[in-house]
């Protein structure tokens, strides 16, 4: 009979797609997956992958195996915890928006840390549009995101934690001409746009959309912080969050302009699965915003 360890060893493969891939996930060589791999199917009297010189892929029997082998995996899971005789032990494995750890989500996590001393942590900071296909294939138990601006799996949970405010940020010492009216000061002041490929650079760019204006396109990139600090030093105005953690007002080079006629916020919160292993914890989050 196949161990609860084959069992994941199995998921792992499906989501990467090689055995050497998934070997580096767990700490195997890609030839002890694959007798791993073998193994379970000479247990089920199935083959479960096709495989050829660069990839092992999931055929029919295999794809149908998932959802109950996912299953079984969790009801495991949950009744290790249950054994531990605390609900908050183990591994959890998340991901968030950088933004997001140097705030009020950090300050969540070691909350809940110092109730549950046996559970252990393991934060990526990165992007949401990544996150979301992290959590949806199990590499993440949840991850902290900016909402989506598309529809999301029906497998996938998103609730809202808190949310930021876009404003327009000025240098307080250009080095360039910075016009006295908003409108003028997007269309000709060098702009530091974020990725607009990302969440987020679709909601920069929906408060342009509002102004009905064009910029002055300077730089592009996928880092609030980076952005702030490229104003700050003089190069140029961007439109970004609000960041809770970012004391803008007593910053001495940069000034806030409100967004005349806009209201747009980013609002970030919890991606999870709809079902997974690691419910008390992200329970936990979520009741710590709503009591601050």
């Amino acid at each position: 009979m196949p161990s609860i360890r084959t069992l994941k060893i199995f998921l792992t493969v499906a989501r990467c797609g090689t055995f050497a891939a998934a070997g580096n996930k767990v700490g195997l060589t890609a030839a002890a997956i694959g007798l791993q791999i073998r193994a379970l199917e000479s247990d089920l009297n199935v083959q479960l992958f096709d495989r050829n010189a660069r990839a092992a892929v999931l055929n029919p029997v295999g794809r149908a195996l998932i959802p109950e082998i996912e299953e079984i995996v969790r009801r495991y899971e949950l009744l290790e915890v249950s054994a531990g005789g605390d609900e908050m032990s183990g591994t959890v494995v998340m991901g968030a928006l950088v933004s997001a750890l140097m705030g009020a989500f950090a300050d969540a996590l070691w909350t809940i840390r110092r109730q549950h001393p046996r559970l252990d942590v393991h934060l990526l900071a990165g992007m949401s549009s990544d996150f979301a296909r992290q959590v949806e294939i199990g590499e993440l138990d949840a991850a902290v995101v900016t909402q989506s601006p598309h529809a999301l799996a029906s497998t996938l949970l998103w609730t809202p934690l808190y949310s930021e405010p876009m404003i327009l940020i000025l240098p307080t010492a250009p080095h360039f001409d910075l016009p006295g009216e908003q409108l003028e000061i997007l269309r000709h002041a060098p702009f530091m746009r974020f990725d607009r490929v990302t969440w987020t650079g679709h909601l920069v760019q929906n408060v342009l959309d509002q102004c009905k204006v064009e910029v002055n396109e300077a730089m592009e990139l996928n880092s609030v912080e980076a952005i702030v600090a490229l104003v700050r030093q003089g190069f140029g105005i961007s439109i970004v969050p609000k960041l809770a953690n970012v004391d803008f007002e007593s910053d001495r080079a940069i000034r806030v302009m409100p967004l005349d006629g806009v209201d747009v916020r980013r609002h970030v919160g919890l991606l999870e699965r709809v079902k997974h292993s690691r419910t008390a914890f992200t329970d936990a989050i979520k009741s710590y915003f709503t009591a601050v």
